[in-house]
């Protein structure tokens, strides 16, 4: 894990953008398309306001989530519907962007078909997450039931989750899609996050599943 701290948020934002828009535009330099996989939550929306001023060429860049709730886009606690306001917006407008929700199908249902859809473009070129004080990641929350799937080497990109004590069923990259990425960045904020971040590496991956990318991430943190 390589940890960079910032004297405070806004500086975080400035950087990390910056950050992400040089690992994308290394990324398209290498190949036609590229594959960049986002989380949601408040936290990011700043980082996603910046990024989207950049020059790039969006059009080339497949915007993913790491996770979504299983709503639709007018749901309030639609992760797709936050990436449209504060990343797919001024000159990333063009950016095609995958969301995952069907009002026809069950959630597992998708699961199935996106990973057949969506596998090929693995690995992830550039992906951002962030990490829950309980040290989930994406929807890989501790002990929780179907954790084991997908953390299994062989899991497919997409799986349901469902979550105790969470009205919405969820679907998540699996463990071996997040650890593909090619550059892994993960942010966070305040000092519980932090203090979890540390002690992460001396849980188990059932207990901190943010263990399963913390190797080979660069984590972003500022008070």
């Amino acid at each position: 894990m390589n940890l960079i701290e910032y004297p405070d948020r806004d500086t975080q934002t400035r950087s990390l953008a910056d950050t992400l828009a040089t690992a994308l535009a290394t990324a398209l330099s290498q190949k036609p398309r590229v594959t960049f996989a986002v989380p949601g939550g408040t936290t990011p929306g700043p980082v996603f306001e910046a990024l989207s001023t950049c020059d790039l060429e969006w059009s080339r860049v497949h915007v993913l989530l790491t996770d979504e709730r299983w709503v639709p886009e007018t749901d309030a606690a639609s992760n797709a519907a936050l990436i449209r306001t504060r990343l797919l917006t001024d000159k990333a407008a063009s950016a095609p962007f995958t969301p995952y929700y069907r009002s026809d199908s069950q959630i597992e249902a998708a699961a199935s078909a996106l990973s057949e859809a969506l596998a090929p473009q693995l690995p992830i070129d550039v992906l951002l997450l962030g990490m829950g004080a309980d040290m989930h990641t994406a929807s890989l929350f501790p002990e929780a039931p179907g954790l084991r799937a997908a953390l299994s080497p062989d899991a497919p990109m997409f799986l349901p989750v469902h979550v105790a004590g969470q009205a919405n069923a969820r679907l998540t990259l699996s463990a071996p899609a997040l650890q593909s990425a090619r550059a892994i960045h993960l942010l966070i904020t305040g000092a519980e996050k932090r203090n979890a971040v540390m002690q992460a590496s001396s849980r188990t991956t059932a207990r901190a599943p943010v263990n399963c990318i913390l190797p080979q991430s660069t984590v972003h943190w500022s008070a």
